[in-house]
């Protein structure tokens, strides 16, 4: 499950997930990827789900990108506590997206094999998703 090494502080804020991705919402790497198009919280278990659903759809072939990292703690109170008496124990971590962040990349494969590959990822997230193609992609000439 992905999760940081070390972090700086047990307990984190919230914090506001307000307006678009100003970074990581443009292909880097591959030639198709799937881009948010809703605010969330994702999870390292459901971002490990949708990694395992597309390398297992390729079979080995092509490569694969994961865009986001889970670096945001996330704390819960146990069940029957009242209110107050400070913040609950880490739980888990999370990573925020918010509408136009790149997930997931990928390239080496067939437009076909990409397509059902990040619709089956798209799939295990939370999120609403848009398959999206590079801009300069031939699908003339397609060698994979």
């Amino acid at each position: 499950m992905l999760q940081p090494k070390r972090t700086k502080f047990r307990r984190q804020q919230k914090g506001r997930m307000k307006g678009n991705a100003q970074r990581g919402n443009q292909l880097a790497f591959g030639s198709f990827g799937i881009k948010t198009l809703d605010s969330k919280w994702i999870t390292g278990q459901q971002i490990e789900a949708a990694r395992v659903a597309v390398t297992r759809y390729m079979q080995r072939q092509g490569q694969i990108w994961i865009r986001i990292f889970p670096d945001r703690v996330l704390t819960k109170k146990p069940l029957d506590v009242r209110m107050g008496k400070g913040k609950g124990n880490p739980e888990g971590f999370v990573a925020p997206v918010t509408p136009g962040r790149m997930l997931i990349e990928v390239e080496g494969v067939s437009f076909e094999i990409a397509k059902e590959a990040l619709r089956l990822a798209a799939q295990k997230l939370p999120v609403a998703t848009k398959f999206v193609v590079r801009r300069d992609y031939d699908f003339q000439n397609t060698n994979a």
